[in-house]
């Protein structure tokens, strides 16, 4: 995926100074930094809105007879969006009207606690999030979109608390899935801590996981800021049926607010999946790419 926008007027003269890659790569990170900003001051203004839980109100109601298409569609389990650290769910605003607009009818977004430090314990709460939604529903199994640490919380729930049983697809958008090693002062914070390569928990996530029957997709930027290195935030697992998809020219921010992102995730969630037996499930390398999704 490529982000398109205005030439700058400068643009010639970088050209001119600079060899013609280089000058290429400076500007689509100068775009993709200042898209980072513009997200970044957005998100400040709605960052109050989201701070507390989301209302659960009725149902939407089924499309009457004469409004449904010719033929038969199967439901859409519902959808559940968790963000990332020091965030809330005021960063799905976008995403959420995307998917409701293309008939997801359930979108839920969960806050989990500023105050969490560990990434197991949110991953039990998410499992009784996850348990009431389907009661409440009658749905049999869900759809989770994670942004940065959301997802690798829901990757816990799903591949070590048993979770796969409810969860049918995760998406991650810039998800620390190997462990990250930027901004080593952040260290301080226990969650944090358990997001730095090698720790308990990555640890954890790298053993067998056979028979596990959710389908994941990860979205990874090459101008994600926070992933260090660029690959951990692919899924490199030989037990897990695991698509990596690449995004260029936006950062870390912008994943789950850039239309085209969304226009991925909602392809994700619409593609039929795999019906192969779980002794033939197969994972991406490091920084391999399948070619199920198509981002434009």
């Amino acid at each position: 995926m490529k982000v398109t926008g205005a030439v700058p007027p400068f643009l010639p003269l970088c050209q001119r100074l600079l060899p013609s890659r280089l000058a290429g790569l400076s500007m689509t990170l100068l775009k993709a930094t200042a898209l980072e900003i513009v997200i970044l001051a957005g998100h400040l203004l709605l960052y109050p809105s989201g701070i507390t839980q989301e209302r659960r109100g009725p149902l939407p109601e089924p499309p009457s007879p004469e409004d449904a298409t010719q033929l038969p569609t199967e439901a859409k389990p519902p959808v559940v969006l968790l963000h990332g650290f020091i965030d809330n769910r005021s960063v799905f605003v976008l995403l959420r009207r995307s998917l409701a607009q293309h008939g997801h009818r359930q979108v839920e977004s969960l806050n989990y606690s500023p105050l969490t430090c560990d990434i197991r314990t949110a991953a039990e709460l998410l499992g009784r999030h996850i348990e009431e939604i389907c009661e409440r529903t009658g749905s049999k199994e869900v759809d989770i979109v994670g942004h940065s640490l959301g997802g690798l919380i829901a990757r816990y729930y799903v591949q070590r608390l048993g979770g796969d049983l409810r969860v049918r697809t995760l998406v991650t958008l810039g998800t620390p899935h190997s462990g990250t090693a930027v901004v080593p002062l952040a260290s301080a914070h226990p969650i944090v801590r358990q997001m730095r390569p090698g720790s308990p928990v990555i640890e954890e996530l790298t053993r067998p996981a056979p028979g596990c029957r959710t389908h994941f997709v990860s979205f990874w930027s090459d101008l994600d800021h926070l992933m260090e290195p660029l690959e951990t935030a692919c899924i490199d697992h030989p037990d897990l049926i695991a698509q990596n998809v690449q995004v260029s020219g936006i950062g870390h921010l912008a994943l789950p607010v850039h239309p085209a992102v969304a226009t991925g995730i909602r392809q994700a969630l619409d593609t039929p999946l795999p019906k192969a037996p779980a002794a033939t499930h197969t994972g991406t390398r490091a920084g391999g790419h399948t070619g199920g999704l198509t981002v434009a």
